[in-house]
């Protein structure tokens, strides 16, 4: 089974500086539609606000993350919703959901068909999934300018697959794709340092195993790289692109 990525994790500067992360999900909350007294699992959950926001919808809501730095910010944050510490790609619930719901997290999990298949196992017929994460073409600038400075074989922690390579692993586990999409999401990132701070929050696993200065000199590396194209004003602009989709389990 392929290994999940793991890295460190700052909540504050995840929450703080990057909360367009959990911002641009509150739309995909529409998609969701979340009823009083449905069963719904945040697959992916963060530091917890859209969990948050479904539980706020009279569902009731289980978080889970790999994380435990996020996971400890998600209680701390909501202490009456339920969170959970698993991998996206192998966990079990004691009793199957109406639904699953996850925003920009599985990205960051390399086991696709474990991920259709602990999804399909969760939900019950006629469950709902709908998802947000990277899109194929996603970050591309920042991927390539961390594969200039480290080399062709810089560890990369994220895949963005096209509409038609996900839609494929799951409906392979009977989740049938209804509606996705694929679109560009320019993202803003403020602040001089904001390239350097985007590469701390979420590219740490790139400088595993490296010192602390060595790491921050690839970050200001790549920082100098994107810079003529990518900052103005004071704003970093993140070639974002993401895939989002809405499944049913059929079988």
């Amino acid at each position: 089974m392929t290994q999940p990525v793991t890295q460190a994790w700052n909540p504050s500067d995840y929450q703080n500086r990057h909360s367009y992360v959990f911002e641009f999900g509150a739309d995909l909350l529409g998609l969701l539609d979340a009823k009083p007294g449905e069963r719904i699992l945040d697959l992916g959950c963060g530091t917890g606000q859209l969990a948050g926001a479904i539980a706020k919808a009279g569902a009731k809501v289980i978080g889970l993350d790999l994380a435990p730095e996020l996971l400890a910010a998600a209680r701390a944050n909501f202490p009456d919703v339920e969170f959970r510490e698993g991998d996206a790609s192998n966990f079990t619930l004691d009793a199957p959901v109406d639904a699953v719901f996850s925003n920009a997290a599985l990205h960051w999990v390399p086991d696709d068909d474990g991920v259709g298949r602990c999804v399909a196992r969760a939900l019950k017929p006629g469950g709902r999934f709908i998802a947000e994460l990277g899109g194929h073409g996603n970050i591309e600038s920042i991927v390539d300018g961390l594969r200039t400075v480290l080399g062709t074989d810089a560890r990369i922690p994220w895949h963005y697959p096209s509409i038609g390579e996900y839609a494929t692993v799951l409906e392979r586990h009977g989740l049938e794709v209804c509606q996705a999409w694929l679109f560009d999401r320019p993202t803003r990132v403020e602040g001089e340092d904001g390239m350097e701070n985007w590469l701390a929050v979420f590219a740490r696993a790139t400088v595993a195993g490296m010192t602390a200065e060595r790491a921050k000199a690839v970050f200001q590396s790549v920082s100098d790289l994107l810079r003529p194209d990518h900052y103005r004003e004071g704003v970093w602009t993140l070639d974002y692109r993401r895939l989002r989709f809405v499944a049913v389990k059929r079988r």
